[in-house]
């Protein structure tokens, strides 16, 4: 397992989106937008053991997963990392789920009768990867180098707004 360094981490432990890539029967990527744990060095994504996802996970033991920050034009930022994946199943499973709700959801969200129930489902799976090596890349370097920072002073002036 690569160890990630320092800027990885950080980034990985704040709330993103990612994007989880999967092989497909016919070798094509399966692509899904994913919530995710960064926990001990591994990736952890939550899904229905039905889910396309889990039974590519499980048939082809590798997945890629993209994690990536929009905010604000000239803050873009994302870290990739492919490995190994596993289907974590029982109470392992459900808890990880947990951790992975408390991420996304407000304590509002999670008590409310009909909310919380609603995203705790009953046998979800889990995929691990424990990724191979990691990349990443921020906008802020590339116009630091490039630009002397000139474009992340003020982005509006350079960037039309991204939706």
């Amino acid at each position: 397992m690569a160890e990630p360094s320092a800027f990885v981490k950080e980034f990985l432990s704040d709330v993103h989106y990612a994007t989880l890539a999967t092989e497909d029967k016919d070798g094509g990527a399966h692509l899904t937008p994913v919530w995710y744990l960064f926990e001990d060095g591994k990736f952890f994504v939550e899904t229905d053991p039905a889910s396309k996802k889990a039974r590519n996970a499980a048939a082809r033991p590798r997945a890629t997963i993209v994690v990536d920050s929009r905010r604000r034009q000239g803050e873009e930022t994302w870290v990739s990392a492919a490995g190994k994946a596993e289907i974590i199943e029982g109470e392992r499973a459900t808890e990880i789920q947990g951790k992975i709700l408390n991420r996304y959801l407000t304590p509002e969200a999670l008590n409310h009768p009909e909310i919380g129930p609603g995203f705790r489902m009953e046998g979800t799976v889990i995929i691990a990867i424990t990724p191979d090596g990691y990349k990443s890349w921020r906008f802020s370097d590339l116009d630091e180098q490039y630009f002397g920072g000139t474009l992340g002073r003020s982005p509006e002036k350079w960037f039309y707004e991204v939706d």
